[in-house]
């Protein structure tokens, strides 16, 4: 007879199939005989096993069963793994399981007293308003997981002690977020609007940034997802630069860095030449940084450097990924981006030359930055002007190459590592709503936010000997903060929520920029100057399957074009309204908004367009920037969706956990939506991909993350020819390109 241990071996009681048929049948809603007799016949072949591991055997062989025929499956391993948290956090909490959940009050009040919780939400909501937020609480909506969706959130977010031990349940991690979000608004509002916010999470219809996920009504860590710096080109600012992204690093954040400025090898430091060892030793330094300073543990840090295609570092730079070559001269954990001109692409398009300076000398002889200048229309402008001032000059070093040979170099190391990612730098500043305040340089981590950019600059220090103090100034340039939140297309666009969904969510987002704590203080002044948001989405591959729109058509191409305006249209509208009652962004006057050229540059019309225009102009809008597509790879995992605007991976895959080989199968599989889904990622002709983002990217004020997936023998002419498309069709980013390690079957595309 099998004996089942518990409270730590304590308890000791015989094993009980029918107590455990019964539990499946009635508790999992199983009614599959062969299910039951594999998991009591692992149980009954050990003479002694913990209550755990028959929890565990539940998972397992629920997991074991899930393919792209049987996807019912996952929701089975979801209940048995929720059963598990219900049963801890109430053993923890001291609460009946059989309730599932507790008192609200009594979590904040516990683990506010062991630190976990920040004393926000207790100090702000009276007894009455929580209890009535407890009561909103709707444990059933935690049947809305799949197994891979509620593992993700209760190993990495759910609020635990020091000890790991379960504390938090799923639907109050939600309620926490709402809580904490809305701390700050109108007492007799407030509470609407914490319902609407759970109301949004709770069904999955939207996703927090990982960041706020994590770490709202906690008593650590900030809430946005990425930073982007510029740095200026002395020794004092590249290591002030360094010990920011390090204070942000540790607080959960990932860094855009942008090197255009720092001057190249061989340069000249105060007049004398060739003393200047170039960015690769800074860049490096950066790559011990995102490895020294991790995230609690959880991640190592996370830094993507850019660098314009003219800088004379630009082919060392392209190495630095490489895992050949002298590994002195390489930074394997650091991302690499460049940013391309028009200019630049078009040379590369007729095999012309190129030609890389440095930036100090430019500034030196010439008395401007080149990076500081971009092509106003396609074809013409002020980069191009600048570009061949500084050709034609005699007295700037130069080195001239083939574009051809630069671009070779960029697919090289796409195709070994997957970047560097590209950045067309004159569509982003054209399309800047803001170019009246400042310029773009480069996008962040993830390669969807483009924002106004500025290296803080140190103007003095001093020392006061009265009180031992060193005081020092600085000038805060614009270090861009990413606030992101996601729409669940596949669940958000059939329920018909978009509209009272987008509504709720703008505000969530303009919250987190006021209630946000972030370390280094330059990144909170453009924090609070711009507004900026990155409302994007994800699960787009789930809904095509939901409506039963392939992939490679121009249905979908068309279908990308008019959603992505409604989303704009209720974003904007959102900001707008938010600005009636909040006021407008602090630099507003003279932007694109305000003179309504933003909805003129993008062929906006109709009545109801019209309407927001004029509204906009003449009350303001909240938020400087509005719409960015960001990757979610990790939330869409949580929502039970696709990523980003991806095609999905495969089908039917296995990802290897710590606790488990975790089947993963597409969201809603079934023999109609399988017609679509089984042309999967590296299948799919990319073309058709550039075709939809060329699409949305009309109606994104930022970008998005877009990733290329190809085999690794793709021809060099096919993936040149697919990064030329992307560049004449307007597309302002991409991000990686996803190479497979061994050829594709049906990838008919990729040969052509």
């Amino acid at each position: 007879m099998t004996i089942v241990t518990k409270d730590n071996g304590n308890r000791r009681l015989p094993f009980d199939k029918n107590r455990l048929r019964d539990f499946i049948t009635n508790t999992l809603n199983v009614t599959d005989e062969a299910y039951a007799n594999k998991v009591i016949r692992t149980i009954e072949s050990k003479d002694e096993c913990t209550a755990d591991f028959i929890t565990e055997q539940l998972i397992n062989v629920a997991s074991e069963n899930i393919d792209e025929a049987n996807p019912q499956w996952t929701y089975v391993a979801a209940k048995a793994y929720l059963f598990r948290l219900y049963k801890q956090a109430s053993k923890n909490r001291a609460y009946d399981a059989k309730d599932k959940y507790g008192g609200l009050y009594g979590l904040l009040k516990t683990l506010g007293t062991k630190g976990i919780y920040a004393p926000n939400i207790l100090e702000k909501y009276s007894r009455d308003e929580l209890r009535k937020a407890s009561e909103m609480i709707e444990p059933k909506r935690d049947l809305l997981f799949d197994f891979p969706g509620i593992y993700a959130l209760a190993t990495r977010y759910l609020a635990t002690d020091y000890e790991k031990n379960v504390y938090e349940l799923p639907q109050e991690r939600f309620m926490i977020i709402a809580l904490h979000l809305m701390q700050d608004e109108a007492k007799e509002k407030r509470m609407g609007y914490v319902a609407e916010a759970y109301w949004a999470l709770s069904n999955l219809y939207m996703t927090v940034a990982t960041p706020t996920l994590a770490n709202a009504g906690k008593s650590h860590g900030q809430l946005s997802s990425c930073f982007i710096d510029t740095v200026d080109d002395s020794l004092l600012e590249i290591y002030n630069s360094n010990t920011d992204v390090a204070r942000l690093s540790k607080s959960g954040g990932g860094i855009g860095v942008y090197m255009g400025k720092v001057r190249a090898r061989g340069s000249s430091i105060r007049g004398y030449k060739g003393n200047s060892s170039g960015v690769v030793p800074w860049i490096k330094q950066l790559n011990n940084t995102a490895v020294s300073v991790d995230q609690l543990g959880t991640r190592k840090g996370a830094i993507a450097v850019y660098l314009d295609v003219w800088h004379a570092d630009i082919m060392p730079f392209l190495d630095l990924r490489l895992n050949n070559g002298d590994d002195r001269q390489r930074a394997h954990d650091i991302f690499t981006g460049v940013c391309l001109p028009d200019l630049f692409m078009e040379q590369v398009e007729k095999r012309g030359d190129w030609y890389l300076f440095d930036p100090h000398e430019v500034r030196q002889v010439m008395g401007y930055s080149l990076e500081d200048f971009y092509d106003e229309e396609k074809g013409e402008g002020s980069f191009r002007e600048k570009y061949e001032e500084c050709v034609q000059s005699n007295d700037l070093t130069k080195t001239k190459v083939p574009a051809i040979e630069i671009m070779k170099r960029i697919m090289k190391s796409q195709l070994e590592a997957g970047v560097p990612f590209m950045f067309y730098r004159d569509e982003v500043n054209r399309m800047n709503s803001n170019k009246h305040a400042g310029m773009i340089y480069c996008s962040n981590l993830c390669s969807e936010i483009s924002q106004n950019q500025s290296p803080t600059v140190q103007i003095s220090e001093t020392l006061d000997e009265q009180n031992g103090e060193i005081i020092t100034r600085k000038k805060a340039g614009d270090f861009v903060v990413c606030n992101l939140s996601s729409v669940n297309l596949g669940r958000a666009v059939p329920a018909d929520v978009l509209e009272r969904l987008i509504r709720i969510q703008v505000r969530m987002l303009d919250n987190v920029i006021d209630l946000n704590t972030i370390d280094v203080k330059q990144a909170q002044y453009t924090n609070r100057k711009y507004r900026a948001i990155g409302l994007g989405t994800f699960g787009w591959h789930h809904l095509l399957a939901l409506r039963g729109v392939q992939w490679e058509s121009e249905e979908a191409v068309q279908y990308a074009d008019r959603l992505y305006e409604k989303i704009a249209y209720l974003t904007i509208k959102a900001s707008a309204d938010l600005a009636k009652e909040r006021g407008a962004y602090p630099l507003f006057e003279n932007s694109e908004w305000s003179t309504g050229e933003y909805f003129s540059r993008r062929g906006y019309v109709g009545e109801e367009w019209s309407d927001l225009a004029s509204q906009v102009i003449s009350t303001g809008i909240r938020n400087g920037y509005l719409l960015a597509v960001a990757p979610n790879a990790t939330t869409s995992v949580i929502a039970g969706s696709t990523a980003t605007t991806d095609p999905i991976f495969q089908p039917f895959f296995y990802e290897e956990k710590k606790d488990y080989k975790m089947p993963v199968v597409a969201p809603d599989m079934n023999h109609e939506t399988y017609n679509i889904y089984r042309r999967s990622a590296y299948v799919i002709d990319q073309r058709w991909s550039v075709k939809q983002n060329a699409a949305r990217q009309k109606h994104l004020d930022q970008a998005n993350s877009f990733n290329i997936y190809v085999p690794n023998t793709i021809k060099a002419s096919v993936l040149l020819s697919l990064h030329m498309q992307i560049w004449q069709s307007g597309i302002k980013t991409t991000y990686y390109v996803r190479s497979t390690a061994n050829d594709v079957e049906e990838c008919e595309w990729c040969q052509s």
